[in-house]
């Protein structure tokens, strides 16, 4: 049924009128269709990034379109790292955000220093049953004008927001293992001092994942170049592999999983600079690297074994008997892990397996 106008409507008065009218419902049609098609983007809230106050709640930074922190706002970019850090087998989703117009500079040994105003977004959770992930936790890097801040937001029960939780804290876990194996475990939350720990280069916090070295597959430093976060024009880096490619080499594949596992805290600027034991991938010094290197103090976590590795040895390397440990003050990397890295201690196990034997020194 067609539907016919009254004599006393408005739209029979003047064609001036009906084209106004016209005009408007059509605007407000064409609006409509847009908005459905192409929902506008959330914009991230950069004075939340750059203040003083520690905001109580993830969503206060306008990081993410959906109260699931599954879609990133408008200029967060989600990235994978080539070698990522073992996490209790946790998944991870990893986000970068710049301000516009900003760039992300180069260091020394391809470190990324990114801008005032930057952050680095990172969620952990488990895929349970194919259900999807659900998150834990969500830690936050912030380049505020004093240095990097860090902070951890745990996730409420129904997925629908994550709160600052400064003092950390410990989630019950069961979830079963890559072959197979079930296991249940108290997930840690770290602390923000305990944040610090890990990200500390030097006497400032600093980002541990994002390197140039661990950033590129051939595409995603493209990206960012594409974005202008990066030069084009980028100084020579060796790329390290992801450790459990079994189509790379054993040495680089190992050499990998140490420095995204250990480097951070085990290079000559970090928080075990003292231990002599520099496990980062550019290391080119043997016994820097802990070939026939005694401990400089000896003591439980030795297991009783001369050298952190003993080349063709992994059974008396004390290197693996850190790395297979729980145990407090002896369990390496000593925080944010509850559970063995299996797969990982198969690879370094067949790295140490395959080094020649010199002999050591006393």
């Amino acid at each position: 049924m067609r539907a016919t106008l009254s004599s006393s409507s408005p739209f029979r008065r003047t064609p001036e009128i009906r084209i106004t009218a016209f005009r408007i419902i059509l605007s407000f049609f064409c609006a409509a269709l847009l908005l459905g098609a192409h929902p506008p983007l959330t914009r991230v809230n950069d004075s939340v990034i750059i203040g003083d106050a520690l905001p109580q709640s993830l969503s206060e930074f306008g990081f993410f379109q959906d109260a699931g922190a599954k879609i990133p706002s408008e200029n967060v970019v989600p990235y994978e790292l080539n070698a990522p850090l073992f996490s209790d087998y946790a998944e991870k989703l990893r986000y970068a955000y710049v301000p516009q117009g900003a760039t992300v500079a180069i260091g020394d040994n391809g470190r990324l220093l990114f801008p005032v105003g930057s952050a680095l977004i990172k969620s952990f959770g488990y895929n349970y049953e194919g259900t999807g992930i659900k998150f834990l936790e969500t830690r936050v890097l912030l380049h505020r004008a004093g240095g990097w801040v860090a902070l951890p937001y745990v996730w409420n029960a129904e997925g629908s927001e994550a709160v600052l939780k400064r003092a950390g804290t410990r989630l019950p876990i069961n979830i079963f293992k890559p072959d197979g194996t079930a296991v249940s475990f108290s997930y840690a939350v770290p602390n923000q001092n305990q944040c610090k720990g890990c990200h500390v280069l030097g006497e400032e916090i600093q980002p541990i994942g994002p390197k140039l070295r661990n950033l590129d597959d051939g595409k995603r430093i493209g990206d960012w170049q594409t974005r202008g976060w990066l030069v084009h024009d980028l100084p020579a880096f060796k790329t390290m592999p992801d450790w459990a490619d079994i189509d790379a080499p054993v040495d680089q594949r190992a050499r990998a999983y140490l420095d995204v596992n250990c480097g951070h805290c085990h290079n000559r600027a970090g928080p075990a600079s003292n231990s002599g034991l520099y496990l980062t991938f550019e290391e080119d010094n043997a016994v820097a690297l802990g070939l026939y290197k005694r401990p400089v103090a000896a003591g439980r976590g030795s297991g009783g074994f001369d050298f952190s590795i003993d080349p063709g040895h992994p059974e008396r390397s004390i290197i693996i008997n850190r790395m297979a440990s729980t145990e407090p003050g002896i369990a390496m990397p000593e925080l944010a892990r509850a559970l063995p890295h299996d797969e990982g201690l198969d690879l370094i196990r067949q790295w140490i397996a395959a080094m020649p034997q010199t002999g050591g020194s006393d």
